[in-house]
């Protein structure tokens, strides 16, 4: 069954391919299709039993698209999809990881010098050809050779957004098999890292067969890798590898903690471990005090924990770690010394202050919007649409006098959700931008009427550390300015972004009184796990934002918050888990 994300790939792909070949209005309207079927509450493959008319329900989804839907899940390909790779036989999604290669230059290249894929890239950039393609010249060249190496390393790995969810779908579903005691996750999933290799599950069982047949009929697989007793491995229609071990439910403990941590935390666990004369593996954690030869076996010596993660740092004097912080920097140190940080949870987030509406590039409208958040959950929601300014995505960006005609939208969007009972309260705000020189596209006079004032980098991302340091650390200490919006600009995967001095900006911020944002959409999440540290350490608030541009995607806040945590946030050092009152001293003051 192909899965809501396969499906949005699909549209995406169509989408690339036909902006390639230069057909215009089309790779929108299927991009925008693709957005909202990959966040649509239910399986999509479902409405398509239904027909088409069923599919073309769903937002942005019309009838032609609707239709190439259903042809996908009845006949497993589309018609027009596979005579569009006929003519543009290319692996878009790799030549277009490399930064400044959009699907028009993939079809350029292509076109000129047959350029399919990357090896085929680099030997063309490297003999000089792309330099001599009308438009092109020795420095975009030069450029492109720069970004295949970031792009081969970007394509090999799976971002969070997708790994995440396709792990807890394959937990979730051995934790239903009858042979099953406990499942979940492992590895840099479990660890909630920015990208993951391969999807790590750990099942509890007696029965490792049952589990193994029944792991590889899961819905969701389309290959399987290998099998056996207690492993199996299979592929799915995402093109990700999902990695199934089963172990014995005393030992369940251990192999949670030992496939959880980094390979330096793990070591560094086993050293502490072998000072107090006890081994620890993932079988367990064994007292080999009266062992001659502890690496005689894996499991010698007397078991003194494993059926529990917990129990497994308790038999070395230390609490429970949290995953997040399992990276060997210094969280075995704190949890010795009593000092690890009490992590921001989920729950804790209050609302939202960074969304775009049909105002600027967004899916829906300040009405929408808001009864989305409020629906959600929050108290608390900013409507901060783009301002026009460099680097603005297809020019939606607000002239001063739109922002200005916007508020009365956002009091009628109000006034609504008073008459249906919601008390959340919705600020007016805009997200503007910061040029390579640290001045605001947007005039001051219109920033002090607004409630909230978000700025971004949007252009200009190739600047030098110094360049980019000076940038933004003007930025945040504008007097307008309250949240400095997802810092680098980058784009996992797609694109690396600034490089400040992370520190100097860290510090700037927190004298400045702006925030910083932790943007938390799956493909940003900007500042870094690693930033945020430095953030944290330097006294700045951390504001966790999603971005959203549509309702559905206020639940990605918790990619958000797990990236918080690895960057040793507590719920003080983050803004959006303070209250609305809150909130409004923090923008007032």
């Amino acid at each position: 069954m192909p899965t809501n994300d396969e499906l949005a790939t699909l549209l995406e792909e169509m989408a690339d391919l036909l902006d390639a070949r230069d057909v215009e209005y089309k790779p929108t309207a299927y991009r925008r299709a693709a957005e909202n079927v990959r966040e649509y509450p239910e399986p999509v493959e479902e409405l398509a039993d239904d027909g088409e008319d069923a599919v073309a329900e769903i937002n942005r989804v019309g009838d032609a698209i609707a239709a190439k839907l259903v042809e996908y899940v009845e006949t497993g390909e589309i018609e027009e999809l596979e005579a569009l790779r006929e003519e543009l036989p290319v692996n878009m999604a790799a030549l277009t990881s490399v930064e400044g290669v959009g699907p028009k230059t993939v079809g350029t290249l292509y076109d000129e010098l047959g350029v399919t894929d990357l090896d085929e890239l680099e030997d063309a950039a490297r003999n000089g050809e792309i330099r001599e393609i009308k438009g092109f010249g020795p420095k975009t060249e030069q450029n492109i050779l720069d970004g295949i190496d970031f792009a081969r390393q970007a394509h090999q790995r799976t971002l969070l957004g997708t790994g995440r969810p396709l792990g807890e779908a394959a937990r979730d579903f051995l934790a239903g098999i009858d042979a099953v005691d406990a499942a979940e996750l492992a590895g840099s999933n479990r660890r909630w890292k920015e990208t993951i290799g391969d999807v790590d599950v750990l099942a509890a069982s007696t029965d490792g067969e049952a589990v193994v047949d029944a792991f590889l009929e899961w819905e969701n697989s389309t290959e399987t890798i290998e099998s056996g007793p207690t492993k199996a491995s299979l592929r799915t229609g995402d093109g990700v590898r999902v990695d199934l071990r089963v172990v014995d439910p005393s030992e369940f403990g251990a192999a949670l903690q030992y496939f959880t941590g980094s390979r330096d935390h793990n070591i560094h666990l086993r050293n502490v471990a072998i000072d107090r004369d006890l081994k620890l593996n993932e079988y367990g954690c064994f007292d080999v005090s009266a062992v001659d030869d502890p690496d005689s076996g894996q499991r010698v010596g007397d078991r003194v924990a494993g059926e529990t993660e917990a129990g497994m740092y308790e038999a070395l004097d230390l609490p429970l770690i949290p995953p997040e912080l399992r990276e060997n920097a210094g969280e075995i140190e704190a949890a010795r010394d009593g000092e690890l940080p009490n992590l921001v949870e989920e729950s804790e987030i209050r609302g939202d202050l960074h969304a775009h509406t049909e105002w600027s590039d967004g899916d829906a409208t300040v009405e929408e919007m808001a009864f989305g958040a409020a629906e959600f959950g929050h108290d608390y929601l900013a409507i901060t649409d783009h301002a026009e300014g460099p680097g603005v995505f297809g020019n939606t960006g607000l002239s001063p006098e739109e922002v200005r005609e916007q508020a009365d939208e956002i009091e009628a969007a109000r006034d609504a959700l008073a008459d249906e009972g919601h008390d959340l309260e919705l600020l007016h705000g805009v997200e503007t931008n910061v040029d390579a020189e640290g001045e605001l596209s947007t005039p001051d006079d219109l920033l002090a009427e607004l409630d909230v004032v978000v700025v971004s980098p949007h252009a200009a991302l190739g600047q030098d550390r110094g360049e980019a340091t000076e940038r933004l650390i003007a930025a945040v200490e504008h007097s307008e300015t309250d949240i400095l919006g997802h810092p680098t600009g980058r784009l996992i995967n797609e694109r690396p972004g600034l490089s400040p001095d992370f520190e100097r900006l860290a510090e700037a911020a927190a004298d400045a009184g702006t925030a910083l944002e932790l943007n938390a959409n799956p493909s940003r999440l900007d500042l870094p796990d690693s930033a945020v540290r430095v953030a944290v350490e330097a006294g700045a608030t951390i504001v966790i934002d999603t971005d959203a541009h549509r309702p559905g995607a206020f639940s990605e806040a918790r990619f958000g918050v797990h990236t918080a945590r690895r960057g040793w946030a507590e719920t003080d050092d983050v803004l959006t888990a303070r209250d609305a009152e809150g909130v409004r001293a923090f923008l007032d003051q």
